[in-house]
């Protein structure tokens, strides 16, 4: 059976694309690192201007459940389905730090940073620093490399417990932030406010 976890030539493609991520938040003008001018690996306080700023904060979690997700797809996708037939299955990592990449471009764009302001938690969202972008790529890679480790029901069973978690610590994960994001529930967003 072929493995999901990449051999060097993929790990190269990997770095490659996370470069290229890097490059373009450049680009972008995204600060690299908090604009308060400090570096921690944790920031626990979810309304703070330095969250999402640093190496870690409590949507950390979000990203290890997208790594946790893509292996799912990926192991559906080639596997399951054989699809991809003609791209090596060791490809699943840099695929998925692609497409990670891509939402941290698109979470750091104009319209997705005024949309979180408008109607998620993260009333005074400015965009994340460079540092945190790159983070959560590495958060996700973690992820998936986690879920190459366990079995599914533990990588499905550590999802669910991280969602919890951030549910009961913050009021809020990567559900509710899907939910608000693409459908804004009144109700939630009262919760979320603590009302």
């Amino acid at each position: 059976m072929q493995t999901l976890l990449p051999n060097r030539r993929a790990l190269i493609a990997t770095l490659l694309v996370a470069a290229a991520v890097l490059a373009i938040l450049f680009g972008m003008g995204r600060p690299p690192i908090c604009p308060c001018g400090t570096v921690k690996f944790w920031e626990g306080a979810v309304h703070s201007p330095e969250n999402s700023q640093m190496i870690a904060d409590w949507y950390s979690a979000s990203h290890l459940i997208h790594g946790l997700l893509f292996y799912f797809f990926a192991h559906l996708l080639w596997r399951r389905w054989r699809l991809f037939g003609g791209l090596p299955t060791r490809y699943a990592l840099p695929i998925a730090v692609a497409f990670e990449g891509f939402w941290e471009l698109l979470e750091n764009s104009p319209i997705i940073i005024d949309r979180y302001r408008a109607v998620t938690i993260s009333w005074g969202y400015s965009g994340d620093s460079i540092l945190n972008s790159m983070s959560d790529i590495g958060w996700m890679a973690i992820g998936f490399l986690v879920a190459s480790r366990l079995p599914a029901w533990a990588s499905a069973a550590l999802a669910v417990a991280l969602e919890l978690l951030t549910l009961a610590i913050i009021r809020d994960n990567l559900t509710l932030n899907v939910v608000m994001l693409v459908h804004p529930v009144p109700a939630i967003a009262a919760w979320q406010a603590g009302a």
